[in-house]
């Protein structure tokens, strides 16, 4: 293993490490928001993706750059719709309406 590799290795335990730790910290309130921002940051993946697309060698890049978009593209949908339905569990829930919960008026 290169000196490189096991440096890039390193850095990114250790992030590992760091971000778990960030984020136990945070508390339930701030979730929905926190969720909002990851959301922001993967669309800028999904552009750097793309990018990369564009400038792939023919061989296998474009295969796996068609992948990396694919799963970035998933994220981001996945993280609206998760921060969509987070969002719905703090709306106020309506009171039916009289005469409008299913039972019948003798």
């Amino acid at each position: 293993m290169s000196a490189h590799i096991l440096q890039e290795l390193t850095v990114f335990i250790l992030a590992v490490f760091v971000g778990f730790e960030v984020i136990s910290k945070v508390p339930t309130t701030l979730h929905t928001p926190l969720m909002s921002a990851t959301n922001a940051i993967h669309g800028i993946v999904l552009v750097g993706a793309l990018i990369v697309v564009g400038v792939a060698d023919p061989k296998l890049g474009v295969a796996f750059s068609f992948v990396v978009v694919l799963l970035a593209t998933l994220n981001v949908f996945g993280g609206f719709v998760v921060t969509e339905r987070m969002l719905q569990m703090f709306r106020p829930r309506t009171a039916p309406a009289a005469g409008q919960d299913g039972a019948r008026k003798s």
